[in-house]
């Protein structure tokens, strides 16, 4: 998942927090601690525009994001991972806090699985407005460092009409993920995804769903990964969120694992 990091107008909270938080579970904990077993980790990243599931949560602006984890040998994992987000958005708020906890599952030597949950909230979200913050369930099966397939279950997703809230509803997303090593350093990278939206009646109340899509390509050299890709998702988004369409957007994330 990519990891796009912007500095808004009103970082506040969302920087303080990018500063201690994580990126997404993406970087390898290998600090060991006193606690027998657990390792420590984490990762730093800025972009150009924090684009997820095919649309801004940044309006288009840069964005800084954090994560720190712990982690064990054996595949469980548990953090927190922190990005600001521009506050003109709904619901009025200056960054995003998750939570999530999971375990890996090694299958075989090339193949494996992690079934994680995770609960996303709004930090200074608008008083006037009712909460935002959902939980969701997500399988993921992967092979090597090269492809995976994730599949996330939201069942208490928050469901716009345009700009107009009208209620909560089951969610639920399928995405596919691939990296490939070109030469050295250098990588091709590309995804796809689509998110449904379930319906609670006819009319605007119906179902809604919308496909999105990246394209483009990394650089690492050893902590540092630097990754700029091409984004796309259909004009149906706006159906499903009250944020700008990723419809053809391109977006650069400088990112630090530790």
């Amino acid at each position: 998942m990519p990891v796009p990091i912007a500095f808004i107008s009103r970082p506040r909270a969302g920087l303080a927090l990018a500063l201690f938080v994580l990126t997404g579970g993406a970087a390898r904990a290998d600090v060991p601690l006193p606690l027998a077993g657990w390792n420590l980790g984490g990762a730093l990243a800025v972009t150009s525009d924090y684009i997820y599931r095919g649309v801004s949560e940044s309006n288009g602006h840069a964005a800084v994001q954090g994560d720190l984890h712990l982690a064990t040998d054996g595949g469980t994992f548990l953090g927190l991972w922190s990005s600001s987000r521009d506050h003109t958005l709904e619901p009025g708020a200056d960054a995003l806090l998750e939570l999530y906890l999971g375990h890996h599952f090694d299958l075989g030597t090339e193949f494996g699985a992690t079934v994680s949950a995770r609960s996303r909230y709004y930090l200074g979200a608008s008083e006037y407005e009712p909460p935002s913050d959902y939980q969701e369930l997500s399988l993921a099966l992967d092979y090597l460092d090269r492809a995976t397939l994730t599949l996330t279950a939201i069942p208490n997703a928050v469901r716009y009409w345009f700009n107009i809230r009208l209620s909560r509803a089951p969610a639920y997303v399928a995405e596919f993920s691939t990296q490939w090593l070109i030469f050295g350093p250098l990588f091709l990278t590309g995804g796809a995804g689509y998110y449904y939206s379930s319906g609670t009646g006819p009319g605007i109340d119906r179902a809604t769903g919308y496909a999105y899509g990246n394209a483009g390509a990394a650089w690492e050299y050893r902590s540092l990964r630097l990754e700029v890709g091409y984004y796309f998702a259909q004009n149906a988004a706006e159906r499903s969120f009250p944020y700008p369409v990723a419809a053809s957007r391109v977006a650069a994330t400088l990112s630090w694992r530790f």
